[in-house]
């Protein structure tokens, strides 16, 4: 039964390595059409019915790039639709959420001490924050009120930060800041999914039909191509978050996230102007420098107090793997050589915060974390660090089957 743990240790891996990928595949085609499109040129011995041209250098060879104003008036038998990309990010990535944050709710998912639910609630509770989040931003874009691009993004960054002091306020953290980014991410998925694509295809089906093309309708997909240009870079600082308790486990993590998506249009506004050869705005560097800074300050404010875990706050499963045999020798064990990293006060000098968040401060929090002691320092060497073992301070091979003992042990007698 251990190795179920490994095997699902693995899949983790594996399915992450997928999202990343291709979120890579994505975010890579997004910005080289993005830098395509605004450096476009007119020239005026261009045939009728296209906006522009670009000549692009590449691999030693030479490409000539050519726009329509809408489509051909005879379509190519081979045409590439570039949504693919798109639809497997967001299947990979929800697939990752179930993976880690799903299957293990008690862990990443719930805090006793932000809101007290069972994982099934928790689940439904997060299913539900994604496609509601989609549903709002689609129903504003649609609304009369979307008309006017300005107001509704700055409504919509209003709501963003709202929705970033409510996530906090209902799960971990680490988990606020994945649910902030899976929710911009199927924000992102859907605009091309629902209507960016369809909408494409609508003048395309009309142009080959005779019919003048509804203009409204790239109007709309160019203005979610616009909010999807400039959610990129917060969610990829969201996807890393995870792996920084400065950034997700501080008293004002909502407010770091917020910045996080001001800094994220300064940045794009900067290149979107240089790829239209226009005067670089260099004033969004200084910007975004501030901003960056203000996030750093207010990540050095004290983190959120919470009183030290009780056995009474664990599961049922968790209170077994404290009350198993070798748990006393194994706690004991694990305090020893691994507090002066992860304790709410590390003693380690140069760590302000224990890394990602992690403490064995009590029983408790070393019953939760069992399984992931048993992967880091029972079945693998990956804790302490290689640098700690060469100071004395590491775990010989006894030390880890003593690891070893006490999760499997416990794990056979559920």
């Amino acid at each position: 039964m251990y190795e179920f743990a490994v095997i699902w240790d693995w899949l983790s891996f594996v399915v992450r390595w997928l999202h990343v990928i291709t979120a890579i595949t994505w975010i890579g085609t997004s910005f080289y059409f993005i830098a395509l499109d605004l450096g476009l040129r007119k020239n005026p011995k261009l045939p009728h019915g296209l906006q522009g041209e670009e000549w692009q250098g590449h691999g030693g060879g030479f490409y000539h790039i050519q726009k329509y104003l809408v489509a051909p008036e005879q379509l190519p038998q081979h045409l590439t639709w570039f949504k693919w990309e798109a639809y497997a990010t967001w299947l990979s990535g929800f697939a990752l959420l179930a993976v880690i944050y799903y299957a293990g709710a008690d862990l990443y998912l719930i805090d006793p001490d932000v809101l007290d639910i069972t994982p099934p609630i928790a689940i439904l509770v997060s299913v539900g924050s994604i496609g509601l989040g989609w549903l709002i931003y689609d129903f504003l874009c649609k609304s009369s009120f979307g008309a006017k691009s300005t107001r509704l993004m700055i409504l919509l960054y209003l709501m963003l930060i709202a929705l970033a002091w409510g996530l906090t306020h209902l799960f971990t953290g680490r988990a606020a800041f994945i649910h902030l980014g899976a929710i911009t991410a199927t924000v992102m998925s859907a605009n091309v999914f629902l209507v960016i694509i369809p909408n494409q295809k609508k003048v395309v089906a009309d142009l080959i039909a005779g019919v003048t093309p509804d203009p409204s309708l790239g109007w709309q997909a160019k203005q979610r191509s616009v909010h999807n240009n400039y959610l990129t870079l917060p969610i990829i600082f969201l996807m890393l978050s995870v792996h920084y308790p400065l950034a997700f486990a501080t008293e004002f993590n909502w407010a770091i996230a917020s910045l996080v998506f001001l800094i994220g249009v300064t940045i794009r506004h900067y290149y979107n102007s240089k790829h239209l050869r226009i005067d670089k705005p260099k004033w969004t560097w200084v910007v975004s420098i501030l901003l960056f800074a203000i996030i750093v300050w207010l990540s050095t404010f004290q983190t959120l107090t919470t009183t030290d875990a009780d056995t009474s706050k664990l599961t049922p499963h968790e209170k077994h793997f404290a009350k198993a045999a070798y748990f006393q020798e194994a706690r004991d064990l694990i305090q020893n050589r691994c507090m002066m990293c992860h304790a709410k006060e590390p003693g380690w000098n140069g760590l302000v915060s224990p890394p990602k968040g992690v403490t064995f401060e009590s029983d408790a929090e070393i019953a939760r974390l069992a399984r992931e002691i048993y992967l880091q320092a029972g079945r693998t060497s990956a804790m302490p660090p290689p640098y700690l073992v060469r100071q004395g301070i590491g775990l010989n091979s006894q030390e880890r089957e003593l690891i070893v003992k006490w999760y499997e042990g416990a794990l056979s007698t559920l």
